[in-house]
Formats: structure tokens, C-alpha cells, sequence
């Protein structure tokens, strides 16, 4: 395609650059409006420029992925409510063996959680798991959260649903989830052995020394539960200290009560002697009065006996009562929480059989939009519920920031400027020998960094997929799983490579009670050795 007019090359360029500039850096101090917005403005400008005619801004818009990332989006969301992530995130701590083990479960449940539910959703449940995970075994939790996001992007090449540039390349190549996943899945398991291998090696001092922090932990805290779970010589010492106090307690707040019993008591004594002594002086009188009160008493206990026989067949009548009306409401609430068990834990099991059948449908070839929108849909009916509170969920603001970027790069593409470089390189790319394949892999890496994974899949899919298959249609599915695997492990390289770096990063930064900080050198020192060698090994296993 040959260069547009000087006009519209330039006016689109500066559409472009300021897309680019708010998409990479989207707090720029003198436009902070946000990578959303800033899609919108190329957009804009891209038509206001006459770049693009309206009807070839709506044109641009790929329906097909738009639907696509909205059924994966829904079904994550009601994944989550059904304590999915909740349970992958128990993964990390059951039965560890220390902090090389922890690295390669993070590892390894990241790249499987990013290949079936996205790498940003991954990366957005389990930060939080694995910052709680490291300081309950007393660990640095800096590798740890540079496993999870560099796992979480190699992970997410292997499906077309694991990020939203295998999306694009799923939808344009028009290669079957199955043969996506067969062409990538070798070359993501050794990319994360290797990542975590690597991860190891750089911190292995660390890890070490933390490991024997953590064996003392776990010592003192067994001996903590031990003390407080059996009897011995301090926990006795204590609670007879305590029973002490409490009966001191107890000797103090009593001498009211106390002292009234005494006074009754030395009343009754007093009574005693007077008596006696009136008994002394007059018999005959004290035994005629003794005899009358006698008498009185006895009719008195028969009243008293009489009345307390009427009383109790009531007071037990009552008592019965409050007693069946307690045991039925406990029966009932216990029938209540039991039945709301059981529908909960229904529900959950239908929520995993619908996202199983999902997966399913994408291996045997149907359509991957209207699949996951079908599945995203039936979670809603099966709710049974308002959806509106699970659909506030869904990041509508990255749908729009990518139907602004289809207009935008569809505008620069219609400049001439990108089929004019790729013409220069396109000689030098072809994966028909290995320094093509270098060659093509340093210029995705490259692109990825400088203008984001996704725009570089608009920009060079389309044309390397047309040098390729003039070579052999296998060639060119290779071209398009190097260009999938590429984009995505390019975001490993520094912390603004991938939107899931960025959301690791800030997920740490703000949990509650666990915040920590990933500056951008500290994965940078990390990130580049592990992007070369990873995209390397992994462009050799990609068939």
C-alpha cells in the first residue's frame, strides 16, 4: 500500500501519537484523562481529520472480539462468586514445602488460571492470595509477585482467551481453539519451568535465608498452639492464678450480702437466748405459747404446701412451652441453613459444568464469541437473581478503550505509514529460516513495548500472515502463533510491558494489612533476562 497523502499522513500520524502517548503513559500531566478517553480522542481525531469516514470508523469496530472478551469477562465474574480463585488461591499454602515450592505453584496455578479465565483476572484475584501466602510463611513477597505476573502472561498465550491480543489473532487468523492450543501449550510449560527456574536462581540466597526464618516461625507458633491446647506446668500455674483472683473478686463485691446473712443470723441467736431465758422464768406460759405457735405454723405449711401444688403443674406447663417453641425455631433455622447449603453448593456445581461445557465447545471448533456469550448468559438465567450487580462488574471502560483503538490503528493503517516499514522489513521476516524468525521476533518485541501488545497485532498481523502464506498455509498459522506468543511474553519484559504487571503492582500497593510496593528496576532487572530467554526457547517448540 503506498502512502497517503502528505495531509492525511500527517494529521493521522498526530491522531496516532497522541492515542499512543495516553495508552502507554495515561497520567500524563498535561492530558490526564486515561488510556480509555485517549483511545476515544485517536478515534475521534482520526475521523474530525478525515483520515477515516465515519461509516469507516463503525467498519473498524471487530464486533466479533468485543463479544468475545465480554462472555470471558461475565464468566470469570461468576467464577469468582463461586469461590473459584478462592480455591486456587488455598493451592498456594496447602501442604508447602518451603519458598522454592511456593514459587513454582504460583508459577504454575497463575499460567493455568491466566490460560482459562485471562491473565488480568488472574493477576486481580490472586494478588492479594499471594501476599498473604508469603507473610504467613515470614518471605519477601517480591518474587512472589514477580512470579505471578510474569507466569500469569506466559500462561494467557496459550488460549485464545487467555489476553486480549490472542483475541484479535483467534478472530483474524481464524485458527480453532484447539490448534491454537496445540501449537503454543509446549512452548508455555517449558516457558514456565523455565521462568521459575530462573526466578530461583535470582533469589535463591534470599529464599534461603527466609527459609530459615520460616522453620523458626512455624516452631514457635507449634509450641504456642501447643501450650494452649494441653495442660502443662505454665497454663496451670496461670489458670489457678486466675481462679484466685477471681475468688478474691468474688470475696470483695460480697460483704453487703454477706454481712445481711450474719445479721440474720446473730438475730436468730439472740432470739434463742431470750427465748430460753423466758422459758426459764415461765414454763407453763412459754409452753402454752409454744403449743399455739406450733399449731399456726402447721396451718401455715398446709396453706403454703397447698398452693405450691397448684403453682407447679403451671410453672411446668409454661416451662415446656418456651421449651417445644426453642426447639422449633432451632429446627427450623437448622432446616433453613441446610437447604441454603445445598442450593449454594448447587448453584456452584453449575457454574464449573457451564464453564466446563464453555471450554469444551471452544475445543470442538464452534464459534469462540457467541460460545462464551451463550455461557455468560446461561450463569445468568441459572443465578436466578438481578444480574445488574454482577454486570456492573464487567470492565465496560476497556470495551470501549478497544473499539477507540480499532478506529484509531485502522486510521494509521490507512496512512500507508506501517505497510511502507513493514515493505523495508518483510524481506529480512520470513520464518522460512531462523534469522527471519529472530528478525520478526526482535521486531513484535520491539512494538510490543513501544506501542502495547494490542495495537502490534493490528498493525502487523494482517501483513505478516500475508508474507507468510505465500510460503504454506502451515507457515502461515506459525507466523500468527509467533506473533501470539511474542506480544504476550514481550509483556514479561518491564513493568509498563502488559496491563497485568500493572495490575500486580497496584493490587500490592493497595492490599489492606499486606501492601507492598514493586518498583519498575526491581522487575525490570528481572524482566529482561527472563523475556530473551523464555521468548527464545519458546519460539523453537511453537509448531
Amino acid at each position: 500500500m503506498a502512502l497517503a497523502s502528505t495531509v492525511k499522513v500527517v494529521l493521522g500520524s498526530i491522531a496516532f501519537a497522541i492515542f499512543w502517548v495516553l495508552a502507554v503513559f495515561p497520567a500524563v500531566p498535561f492530558l490526564p484523562i486515561g488510556r480509555t478517553a485517549g483511545s476515544l480522542l485517536g478515534a475521534m481525531l482520526m475521523v474530525v481529520f478525515r483520515v477515516l469516514t465515519p461509516d469507516q470508523a463503525y467498519d473498524a469496530i471487530d464486533l466479533p472480539i468485543l463479544g468475545l472478551l465480554f462472555g470471558t469477562m461475565v464468566v470469570s465474574i461468576y467464577l469468582e462468586r463461586a469461590d473459584m480463585f478462592k480455591y486456587l488461591g488455598m493451592m498456594l499454602s496447602w501442604k508447602s514445602k518451603g519458598a522454592k515450592d511456593l514459587i513454582c505453584r504460583i508459577c504454575l496455578i497463575s499460567a493455568i488460571s491466566s490460560a482459562l479465565f485471562t491473565n488480568d483476572t488472574a493477576c486481580v484475584v490472586l494478588t492479594e492470595f499471594v501476599l498473604k501466602t508469603a507473610r504467613q510463611h515470614n518471605l519477601p513477597p517480591h518474587p512472589f509477585l514477580l512470579a505471578l505476573a510474569s507466569s500469569a502472561n506466559i500462561g494467557s498465550s496459550a488460549t485464545p482467551i487467555g489476553n486480549p491480543q490472542n483475541l484479535v489473532i483467534a478472530v483474524q487468523s481464524k485458527i480453532s481453539f484447539g490448534n491454537f492450543l496445540i501449537g503454543i501449550l509446549p512452548a508455555m510449560l517449558m516457558g514456565v519451568f523455565v521462568n521459575a527456574l530462573i526466578l530461583i536462581c535470582m533469589y535463591w540466597k534470599l529464599l534461603s535465608i527466609q527459609k530459615d526464618e520460616e522453620d523458626v516461625a512455624v516452631e514457635v507458633f507449634s509450641e504456642e498452639e501447643m501450650n494452649s491446647h494441653r495442660f502443662s506446668p505454665a497454663t496451670l500455674s496461670h489458670n489457678s492464678q486466675e481462679w484466685n483472683s477471681r475468688l478474691e473478686l468474688m470475696a470483695v463485691q460480697s460483704p453487703p450480702h454477706l454481712s445481711g446473712n450474719m445479721g440474720h443470723v446473730e438475730a436468730l441467736r439472740n432470739r434463742a437466748i431470750s427465748s430460753e431465758t423466758e422459758i426459764q422464768k415461765d414454763p407453763i406460759i412459754t409452753l402454752d405459747s409454744a403449743r399455739n405457735s406450733n399449731a399456726s405454723k402447721e396451718a401455715a405449711k398446709d396453706v403454703s404446701t397447698q398452693v405450691k401444688e397448684e403453682t407447679i403443674p403451671s410453672k411446668r406447663v409454661a416451662s415446656m412451652d418456651r421449651l417445644k417453641d426453642a426447639l422449633s425455631v432451632r429446627s427450623s433455622e437448622g432446616k433453613e441453613d441446610f437447604t441454603t447449603k445445598w442450593k449454594k453448593l448447587l448453584w456452584k456445581s453449575c457454574v464449573y459444568l457451564v464453564t466446563i461445557g464453555m471450554l469444551i465447545a471452544l475445543l470442538m471448533g464452534l464459534n469462540m464469541s457467541w460460545t462464551t456469550i451463550t455461557a455468560a448468559l446461561a450463569l445468568v438465567v441459572l443465578d436466578f437473581e438481578d444480574a445488574r450487580p454482577s454486570l456492573e462488574k464487567v470492565s465496560y471502560s476497556l470495551l470501549i478503550f478497544f473499539c477507540g483503538m480499532f478506529i484509531t490503528v485502522d486510521g494509521f493503517n490507512r496512512t500507508g505509514i506501517p505497510s511502507t516499514l513493514w515493505d523495508l522489513m518483510e524481506p529480512y521476516s520470513r520464518i522460512d529460516h531462523v534469522s527471519g524468525i529472530a528478525i520478526l521476533a526482535i521486531v513484535i518485541l520491539v512494538m510490543s513495548n513501544l506501542a502495547s501488545n494490542v495495537p502490534t497485532v493490528l498493525l502487523l498481523g494482517a501483513r505478516v500472515a500475508a508474507s507468510t502464506a505465500a510460503i504454506s498455509a502451515a507457515d502461515e498459522k506459525k507466523a500468527w502463533l509467533i506473533l501470539a506468543w511474542v506480544s504476550t511474553v514481550a509483556g514479561n519484559l518491564s513493568l509498563l510491558g502488559s496491563a497485568a504487571n500493572l495490575i500486580v503492582c497496584e493490587q500490592a500497593r493497595r492490599a489492606p494489612q499486606f501492601g507492598y510496593t514493586l518498583s519498575f528496576w526491581s522487575h525490570l532487572k528481572f524482566g529482561v533476562p527472563s523475556t530473551l530467554i523464555v521468548t527464545t526457547i519458546g519460539l523453537a517448540l511453537i509448531r
